[in-house]
């Protein structure tokens, strides 16, 4: 059964699905995931370039990538973008110590990526 799906379901997901008279919810299968190592980061200046996000965010560890969500008629930012660590450890504590920070003069709020994501 997992061979069929690459590989990704988790043992304990093989396990509880194994047994017929055990329910799961289907959330509980969204929220088991773990925290990620991409972050969403929104209130960014227009002037805030992929490469002063990645040296605002670098104290914190590796940045293996940066988006910059922008508008694709004008190129300008949308204010929200994204940033993607090596690891979630590192992630966690850039969320951590970077939320309210000042990047660029602008205030920038962080959080997990995907939670307020839709439509991107």
């Amino acid at each position: 059964m997992a061979a069929s799906l690459g590989g990704r379901m988790s043992n304990s997901f093989l396990r509880n699905a194994s047994h017929s008279n055990s329910y799961i919810s289907p959330a509980h299968f969204l929220f088991s995931r773990g925290f990620s190592s991409k972050l969403f980061v929104k209130g960014i200046s227009f002037a805030t370039t992929e490469k002063s996000l990645t040296e605002a965010f670098s104290p914190f560890g590796k940045v293996v990538h940066v988006h910059i969500s922008r508008n694709a008629t004008t190129n300008k930012s949308k204010g929200f973008g994204y940033v993607t660590f090596e690891g979630e450890e590192e992630a966690q504590n850039a969320l951590t110590n970077m939320n309210g920070k000042m990047v660029d003069q602008r205030v920038i709020f962080v959080d997990k990526a995907g939670r307020y994501t839709r439509g991107v």
